[in-house]
């Protein structure tokens, strides 16, 4: 007979010291293998499965060194996030501040999981430090098991984690909710923004407060690249007015600011590495490379040299919990570049099944309906301008005489956390193919 999931609101609406006993109850007979009255939720049981896996004790408090504040300080200054403090810090410190609402803090980490800014109730803060919820303090989900930032970062999604629903037992007078920050320029991971302290903190709402503040975040960060981009575009039309041939000018996260002789893209995939001379990218060929005043002037070289510069192996990894990248290599040398979470489950199925897949069939594999074939052509479609040439469709598939390999991680189990996707899903439980 199937179990009742925990259910957050049921929670709120009980005593705090009853609903810490039943929380207790349910992780108890969880980590023991036993039958509880209450499933945990979805995303907190997957996540005490994790931790069971990496072999984290349960009953012992896991903490890592600090970084020193010097590096503390070279991650604040190179992090997008410190451009965005302030809206973080209206909605979540300012408005519970002026409301009178229950003392907690907002925590900012880094992609690391490292504790980068705190702000809030005093009395908080010198309780977070007893739990070494301070700057520097690393709160993956691999140091110190489920929690609002770590398993927010894995799973790519927010979280809320309350008093027992935390691995570690020495957390458990504790409840926090967070949410991923992802830079809206290329869709990179940036870090996690939490709110937390003690039990009586706790209410349903924080999540969605945490979840939305986030997302207005992200709209800043997006509104201030559409000035910068802005800025670029009245640089490029000199420029470009007096190059011959095909040529285009983009930012240094590959967004369009103008283009000459071929069709405009919204935005050019760049390596990892990437600066003057000469440089192969997969959805142009050789390209000549000039820096321009916050950006790249892209000139197309001639066809024949684009043609011998065709990449012949590609390599998928998704080795890593949170960082997924493609590298391809050629005649003209390797490219490198990070994946979104949605590209990454579409290269890995096709990946997998090197016979190709029908729109249809990505659907399901992907979304589990196999209906959504306009968002799967959407996206093919963006992932096709990014491999030109190393792509067939009808089905979609990769060409034949290109080499795929894919990285995995270790354990299966670990294959793409955060991904819902059927496909993957199936992977990771060892019932679908991973010969690649």
């Amino acid at each position: 007979m199937r179990r009742t999931r925990v259910d957050m609101t049921r929670l709120a609406a009980m005593d705090t010291r009853e609903a810490a006993l039943l929380l207790k109850g349910v992780r108890d007979a969880t980590l023991r293998g036993g039958r509880a009255p209450f499933a945990p939720r979805a995303e907190i049981g997957e996540s005490w499965q994790r931790m069971l896996r990496r072999g984290l004790d349960p009953d012992r408090d896991h903490r890592s060194r600090l970084l020193d504040a010097e590096e503390v300080e070279r991650r604040r200054a190179a992090s997008p996030l410190a451009e965005v403090l302030p809206v973080l810090r209206e909605g979540l410190v300012s408005c519970s501040a002026a409301s009178g609402a229950v003392p907690h803090i907002m925590v900012v980490a880094d992609a690391d999981g490292r504790v980068l800014w705190r702000e809030g109730s005093a009395p908080v803060l010198r309780k977070a430090d007893g739990h070494g919820f301070e700057p520097g303090a690393d709160w993956t989900e691999s140091t110190v098991g489920t929690n609002g930032v770590g398993t927010a970062l894995v799973t790519r999604r927010p979280v809320q984690v309350h008093s027992a629903e935390h691995f570690v037992s020495t957390h458990h007078s504790w409840t926090c909710a967070g949410a991923p920050l992802t830079d809206p320029r290329d869709g990179r991971l940036i870090g996690a923004v939490d709110v937390s302290g003690p039990l009586a903190t706790m209410h349903p709402a924080t999540l969605m407060l945490v979840s939305s503040v986030a997302r207005l975040a992200e709209a800043e960060l997006r509104n201030r690249h559409f000035a910068e981009l802005a800025r670029l575009r009245a640089v490029a039309a000199p420029v470009l007015c007096r190059v011959g041939g095909r040529a285009l000018v983009v930012d240094a996260h590959g967004w369009l600011a103008g283009v000459t002789g071929m069709p405009p893209v919204d935005r050019l995939p760049l390596p990892a590495s990437f600066g003057a001379g000469r440089a192969w990218l997969p959805s142009l060929g050789l390209c000549a490379v000039e820096p321009l005043p916050g950006g790249w002037l892209l000139r197309l070289v001639d066809e024949e040299a684009r043609a011998a510069a065709g990449a012949s192996r590609l390599v998928l990894d998704v080795s890593r919990p949170r960082r997924w990248s493609l590298e391809l290599s050629g005649a003209a040398g390797s490219w490198t570049q990070e994946l979104s979470p949605r590209h990454t489950e579409l290269l890995f199925v096709l990946a997998v099944h090197r016979e190709g897949r029908t729109a249809a069939e990505l659907a399901y594999d992907v979304f589990g309906d196999p209906t959504r074939t306009v968002t799967v052509r959407a996206e093919m479609s963006r992932v096709r301008r990014t491999l030109a040439g190393l792509l067939e469709h009808r089905p979609y598939r990769f060409r034949e005489e290109v080499e795929v390999e894919v990285v995995r991680p270790e354990d299966p189990a670990d294959l793409l956390p955060h991904s819902t996707a059927p496909a993957v899903r199936a992977c990771r439980d060892g019932r679908g193919s991973l010969g690649v």
